[in-house]
């Protein structure tokens, strides 16, 4: 035993603490270090960059709807139909995103109402599994758009995905046909349709319902395209313009309907909602 040994264990020093949470987190935007309280405090907004964070379903539904919202039970449906396996199996793949998730999928919905004004949320997850479109996202889409039928209120829809689901092949695709129908039902019953983007919003996502809105607003910097920019990139054989697929870039050129602040999201909801809901609305 060397002296530092003997030093060091005749001396009271305590136990080393330890703590189930992080104290400090990683900018992504500016790679500064935040305290991990006060970014959570700011609605995970970084307060040097102001680079929007992603956030999960359960958070957003929070920030979003007024306390004693309703979270319907996200639907059962069949897993691995096409007994799917690449590196690992799709079974597999789904035991470890429910073991890091608190839900059994990507698409979670709230039934409540924004500012007082009735609505109906649903919430797309990146954190569970890069928040893919699968039968259990498309089924849970369509039964928010049932439920906003049956109360006769707006459905506000929050996007963030990577594509479709390839595990489930082209029944994955299918989702884009069948929420795209939810969205004409919606539209024929004159109920209002809106659609948040948020980071990142790409593939089969964008190409069906994250588009359809008769509203649509982004966070910034948000994310959104279908192809990733490298494969438009070497297709077209052109540079790209700088901020191409942000938020602001598609704001500027029509795609976007406004940019908005995480801050004011709830707040900009409710004044849409006050245009566009129908009167018999509670």
């Amino acid at each position: 035993m060397n002296w530092f040994t003997r030093v060091r264990n005749s001396l009271p020093f305590s136990a080393k603490r330890t703590t189930d949470k992080d104290l400090w987190v990683k900018c992504p935007g500016c790679q500064q270090m935040v305290f991990a309280q006060e970014y959570e405090d700011n609605a995970y907004v970084c307060p040097r960059c102001d680079h929007h964070g992603r956030i999960g379903a359960d958070e957003r539904l929070r920030q979003l709807l007024d306390a004693g919202y309703e979270v319907l039970p996200i639907p059962e449906v069949k897993e691995d139909p096409l007994k799917f396996r690449d590196t690992a199996k799709y079974t597999d793949r789904l035991k470890k995103a429910r073991a890091a998730n608190p839900h059994k999928d990507a698409f979670l919905v709230g039934s409540g109402a924004i500012e007082g004004k009735s609505a109906v949320v649903g919430v797309q997850d990146f954190g569970f599994m890069g928040g893919s479109m699968g039968m259990a996202v498309g089924t849970a889409f369509c039964q928010g758009a049932e439920r906003a039928l049956k109360r006769r209120c707006p459905y506000v829809v929050v996007t963030a995905a990577g594509g479709a689901r390839m595990q489930e092949g082209i029944l994955s695709l299918m989702q884009m046909p069948k929420a795209t129908v939810m969205t004409r039902r919606l539209k024929e019953a004159g109920l209002p349709y809106i659609v948040l983007l948020t980071d990142p919003t790409t593939g089969g996502v964008t190409a069906s319902y994250a588009m359809l809105g008769d509203i649509h607003i982004a966070e910034p910097g948000a994310l959104i395209g279908f192809a990733g920019q490298r494969v438009i990139q070497d297709t077209i054989r052109e540079q790209l313009p700088d901020g191409f697929q942000r938020a602001e870039y598609l704001h500027k050129h029509g795609m976007v309907d406004m940019v908005v602040h995480r801050h004011e999201l709830k707040d900009t909801l409710a004044t849409v909602l006050d245009y566009l809901a129908p009167a018999e609305a509670a």
